[in-house]
Protein backbone atom coordinates (compact mmCIF):
# COMPACT_ATOMS: atom_id res chain seq x y z
CA UNK A 1 0.00 0.00 0.00
CA UNK A 2 1.62 3.49 -0.90
CA UNK A 3 1.64 6.73 1.15
CA UNK A 4 -1.83 8.19 1.49
CA UNK A 5 -3.94 4.95 0.68
CA UNK A 6 -5.83 3.14 2.58
CA UNK A 7 -6.93 -0.62 3.40
CA UNK A 8 -10.08 -2.28 4.28
CA UNK A 9 -9.40 -0.87 8.02
CA UNK A 10 -11.13 2.10 6.87
CA UNK A 11 -8.60 4.57 8.57
CA UNK A 12 -7.18 7.70 6.73
CA UNK A 13 -3.93 7.80 4.84
CA UNK A 14 -1.12 9.92 5.21
CA UNK A 15 -2.59 12.90 2.96
CA UNK A 16 -5.75 13.00 5.49
CA UNK A 17 -8.58 12.46 3.91
CA UNK A 18 -11.82 10.74 4.05
CA UNK A 19 -10.81 7.19 3.87
CA UNK A 20 -12.92 4.13 2.81
CA UNK A 21 -15.33 2.59 4.49
CA UNK A 22 -15.08 -0.68 5.76
CA UNK A 23 -18.42 -3.08 4.75
CA UNK A 24 -17.86 -2.77 1.05
CA UNK A 25 -19.65 1.09 0.03
CA UNK A 26 -16.27 1.81 -1.00
CA UNK A 27 -17.18 5.66 -0.45
CA UNK A 28 -15.41 7.84 1.78
CA UNK A 29 -16.97 8.58 4.97
CA UNK A 30 -18.86 12.28 5.08
CA UNK A 31 -18.69 12.97 8.65
CA UNK A 32 -15.14 13.25 9.41
CA UNK A 33 -14.17 16.93 10.81
CA UNK A 34 -17.11 19.26 10.23
CA UNK A 35 -19.20 16.82 9.02
CA UNK A 36 -19.39 15.61 12.62
CA UNK A 37 -21.13 18.74 13.47
CA UNK A 38 -23.29 18.84 10.45
CA UNK A 39 -24.70 15.30 11.30
CA UNK A 40 -24.89 16.60 14.89
CA UNK A 41 -27.21 19.54 13.56
CA UNK A 42 -29.30 17.63 11.00
CA UNK A 43 -30.28 15.18 13.87
CA UNK A 44 -31.50 18.35 16.30
CA UNK A 45 -33.05 19.55 13.42
CA UNK A 46 -34.98 15.83 13.12
CA UNK A 47 -36.07 16.02 16.73
CA UNK A 48 -37.16 19.60 16.77
CA UNK A 49 -39.11 19.89 13.19
CA UNK A 50 -40.95 16.22 13.47
CA UNK A 51 -41.44 16.18 17.54
CA UNK A 52 -43.13 19.56 16.93
CA UNK A 53 -44.82 18.94 13.95
CA UNK A 54 -46.35 15.22 15.38
CA UNK A 55 -47.66 16.95 18.35
CA UNK A 56 -49.28 19.72 16.25
CA UNK A 57 -50.75 17.44 13.52
CA UNK A 58 -51.81 14.84 16.66
CA UNK A 59 -53.56 18.12 18.57
CA UNK A 60 -54.55 20.85 16.44
CA UNK A 61 -53.78 20.34 12.71
CA UNK A 62 -57.26 21.53 11.30
CA UNK A 63 -55.97 25.16 12.99
CA UNK A 64 -52.81 25.18 10.27
CA UNK A 65 -52.74 22.01 8.25
CA UNK A 66 -50.17 23.67 5.70
CA UNK A 67 -47.95 24.89 8.04
CA UNK A 68 -47.60 21.78 10.25
CA UNK A 69 -47.88 19.05 7.11
CA UNK A 70 -44.48 21.33 5.75
CA UNK A 71 -42.84 20.65 9.32
CA UNK A 72 -43.19 17.04 9.20
CA UNK A 73 -41.69 17.37 5.49
CA UNK A 74 -38.85 19.56 6.54
CA UNK A 75 -38.36 17.00 9.64
CA UNK A 76 -38.55 13.62 6.93
CA UNK A 77 -36.11 15.88 4.43
CA UNK A 78 -33.46 16.42 7.36
CA UNK A 79 -33.37 13.01 8.85
CA UNK A 80 -32.76 11.33 5.07
CA UNK A 81 -29.73 14.34 5.14
CA UNK A 82 -28.97 13.23 8.27
CA UNK A 83 -28.69 9.30 7.16
CA UNK A 84 -27.29 9.78 4.11
CA UNK A 85 -24.36 12.03 5.71
CA UNK A 86 -24.11 9.13 8.05
CA UNK A 87 -24.18 6.46 5.79
CA UNK A 88 -21.33 7.84 3.34
CA UNK A 89 -20.11 6.91 -0.07
CA UNK A 90 -20.83 8.99 -3.54
CA UNK A 91 -24.63 7.58 -3.67
CA UNK A 92 -25.16 9.07 -0.43
CA UNK A 93 -23.21 12.39 -0.91
CA UNK A 94 -25.01 12.70 -4.31
CA UNK A 95 -28.68 12.23 -2.58
CA UNK A 96 -27.94 14.38 0.17
CA UNK A 97 -26.95 17.13 -1.92
CA UNK A 98 -29.79 16.84 -4.04
CA UNK A 99 -31.72 17.01 -0.90
CA UNK A 100 -30.14 20.21 0.63
CA UNK A 101 -31.10 21.68 -2.37
CA UNK A 102 -34.95 20.71 -1.80
CA UNK A 103 -33.94 22.02 1.50
CA UNK A 104 -32.75 25.18 0.47
CA UNK A 105 -35.35 25.67 -2.35
CA UNK A 106 -38.21 24.71 0.25
CA UNK A 107 -36.60 27.12 3.05
CA UNK A 108 -36.62 29.80 0.78
CA UNK A 109 -39.89 29.44 -1.05
CA UNK A 110 -41.51 29.54 2.11
CA UNK A 111 -39.45 31.99 3.77
CA UNK A 112 -40.81 34.38 0.85
CA UNK A 113 -44.13 33.12 1.41
CA UNK A 114 -44.36 33.85 4.78
CA UNK A 115 -43.44 37.37 4.42
CA UNK A 116 -45.42 37.92 1.48
CA UNK A 117 -48.73 36.15 2.33
CA UNK A 118 -49.04 35.76 5.96
CA UNK A 119 -52.31 34.53 6.32
CA UNK A 120 -51.65 31.63 4.48
CA UNK A 121 -49.45 30.59 7.53
CA UNK A 122 -51.71 30.44 10.84
CA UNK A 123 -48.90 29.47 12.59
CA UNK A 124 -45.31 29.12 11.39
CA UNK A 125 -43.59 25.95 10.34
CA UNK A 126 -39.58 25.56 10.50
CA UNK A 127 -39.02 27.29 7.14
CA UNK A 128 -41.09 30.59 8.39
CA UNK A 129 -39.74 33.96 7.76
CA UNK A 130 -36.13 31.59 6.56
CA UNK A 131 -36.47 29.75 9.69
CA UNK A 132 -35.97 32.92 12.17
CA UNK A 133 -37.86 30.91 14.94
CA UNK A 134 -34.70 28.08 14.53
CA UNK A 135 -31.96 31.04 14.78
CA UNK A 136 -32.26 30.76 10.90
CA UNK A 137 -30.42 27.25 11.27
CA UNK A 138 -32.71 26.40 8.36
CA UNK A 139 -31.49 28.62 5.77
CA UNK A 140 -27.87 28.53 6.80
CA UNK A 141 -27.82 24.70 7.39
CA UNK A 142 -28.31 23.45 3.79
CA UNK A 143 -25.76 26.10 2.70
CA UNK A 144 -23.12 25.21 4.75
CA UNK A 145 -24.04 21.15 3.84
CA UNK A 146 -23.53 21.63 0.31
CA UNK A 147 -20.31 23.35 0.94
CA UNK A 148 -19.00 20.17 2.67
CA UNK A 149 -20.49 17.70 0.28
CA UNK A 150 -18.95 19.39 -2.76
CA UNK A 151 -15.79 19.57 -1.00
CA UNK A 152 -15.97 16.01 0.37
CA UNK A 153 -16.28 15.29 -3.55
CA UNK A 154 -13.21 17.05 -4.68
CA UNK A 155 -11.41 15.61 -1.80
CA UNK A 156 -12.03 11.91 -2.73
CA UNK A 157 -11.00 12.66 -6.69
CA UNK A 158 -7.77 14.48 -5.60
Amino acid sequence: MTSGQTGESGRTGESGTAAPRPGGSGGARLIGGPGILLVWLYGVMVVGAVSRSTLQIATEFDKAPLAYTLSALAGVVYGFITYSLVRGGETARRAAFVCCAVELAGVLGVGTWTLVEPSAFPDSTVWSDFGMGYLFIPVLLPVTAMYWLRKARSEQRG
